[in-house]
């Protein structure tokens, strides 16, 4: 197993890594145990970050703007925002089939890959990563729009889980490397 470079690696990632990683394994747990809660929570960030983005962009428009076309791009980010704040199962459903739409971009990306590494290593990995997503996205298609509501929790969710066991195996990590560099 190679090993990290741990200076290299604690500016990267920092002290506080094996703590995030344990903050975003209970919430992505939390997600897979709540999907409901996870899909309103995910949409309501959304949401919220687009009125924000369109606020500032507001005051941008109000102290640089020039023209009408300056409004158009703080009118679409508040009139989406409020929509998906007003209408959150709407903003779950099409949280949903972009999410379908990203799988199925992803899968042809991982099939082009595997194609041009033909014979490498990784190369079955890179198909079978293509072929998961073909799935999944069929599985979000199938049940869309009644499943969106637990289905966008529930990936959520899980990719929550992901990051937080990458984050906490290298704070581990690290961790590890420092007590061995510096026992006490």
């Amino acid at each position: 197993m190679q090993e990290l470079n741990f200076t290299d690696t604690a500016k990267r990632f920092g002290a506080h890594s094996l703590w995030v990683g344990i903050v975003l394994l209970v919430v992505g747990t939390v997600g897979v145990v709540m999907p409901v809660v996870m899909s309103m929570m995910t949409v309501a960030i959304i949401a919220s970050l687009m009125v924000a983005g369109g606020l500032l962009w507001v005051w941008h428009s109000v102290t640089h703007g020039a023209g009408w076309a300056d409004w158009i791009k703080p009118v679409v980010l508040l009139a989406a925002g409020g929509l998906i704040a007003y209408r959150p199962w709407t903003g779950i459903a099409s949280v949903a089939l972009l999410i379908t739409v990203y799988l199925a971009f992803d899968a042809i990306a991982s099939f082009s890959l595997a194609r041009n590494d033909s014979g490498k290593p990784g190369h079955g990995w890179m198909i079978f990563n293509g072929v998961m997503d073909i799935l999944l996205a069929g599985v979000f298609l199938w049940g869309w729009p009644r499943s969106s509501l637990w289905m966008v929790g529930l990936f959520v969710g899980i990719s929550l889980i992901f990051d937080g066991w990458a984050l906490v195996m290298i704070g581990w990590s690290l961790k590890h490397q420092e007590s061995t560099r510096n026992p006490s």
